[in-house]
């Protein structure tokens, strides 16, 4: 696992952006450079970036393909608190080339939302897996919709989200837990670790328990983002106001072996 350290908020995501650039830049397959994204404020900062480039012509997603971490169940589209919603104001409807074909996210209306997972999951296969899934994780480090004790190697399903959950996300619905949907369709741990990269995003001191979970603790379900642990090819992004609760030891080890990559 690395784990690199930047000042702030701003300085992480415009490592990790340009991290995604040069993965996607460096990509000569014939096949399409398959990105998972997330929803939420942590990667913001990273979206906003991504577009920069983008439109700067520094950075082309012609040859992209995206696949989104999860969706509420019951909410359409075009509602403002739904997650594809979230992706085209954020990011996709800003971005000169990339084709709405090679966008790919949980329909939350499905009929079946049993059989809308297994041909997310389908469909993923289809492309050869994900080359890079980007992440970020609750205060209680939860990946995607993956609660604490979510299986480790779950994979796409409906998920029930709890009370904590719900009370978090209720500040974009006008402060009402109630009117936030109690499921979600949401990517599996085992989708995530997959992915030939993974790439989460931890900032602010609200995450400093979980990014010490992450790093430090033991692999346990309770703390689904310890599974980043097993994976070769995970790293974490973080800012010093996440590191609060990690161990000095382990504090000047990742900045003294990730020192080339601060900004």
């Amino acid at each position: 696992m690395r784990v690199v350290i930047q000042d702030n908020y701003e300085k992480m995501s415009l490592w990790a952006a340009h991290y995604i650039a040069g993965k996607i830049r460096a990509h000569m397959q014939a096949r399409p450079f398959v990105l998972g994204l997330p929803t939420g404020s942590s990667p913001i900062g990273v979206y906003k970036e991504l577009v920069r480039m983008n439109k700067a012509g520094e950075l082309s997603f012609a040859n992209v393909v995206t696949f989104n971490m999860d969706e509420y169940l019951g909410l359409p589209r075009e509602h403002d608190q739904s997650y594809w919603y979230f992706m085209h104001d954020n990011l996709f409807d800003h971005l000169v080339d990339m084709k709405p074909e090679n966008i790919n996210i949980l329909n939350g209306m499905a009929a079946d939302p049993v059989a809308e997972c297994a041909r997310y999951e389908e469909k993923i296969a289809s492309y050869g897996g994900i080359d890079l899934f980007m992440g970020g994780i609750g205060v209680d480090g939860h990946l995607a919709f993956n609660e604490p004790y979510t299986s480790l190697s779950s994979r796409t399903g409906v998920r029930d989200l709890t009370t904590d959950t719900r009370i978090v996300n209720s500040r974009f619905f006008g402060n009402d837990p109630g009117k936030v949907p109690a499921q979600a369709l949401s990517v599996g741990i085992g989708t995530v670790t997959d992915s030939k990269e993974v790439l989460v995003l931890i900032s602010g001191h609200n995450k400093a328990r979980a990014l010490a979970a992450t790093v430090e603790g033991g692999v346990s379900q309770k703390w689904t983002c310890s599974a980043l642990q097993m994976h070769n090819g995970a790293i974490i992004a973080c800012d010093e106001a996440a590191c609060g609760e990690l161990t000095v030891d382990t504090y000047k080890y990742f900045l003294d072996i990730e020192k080339k990559e601060r900004l």
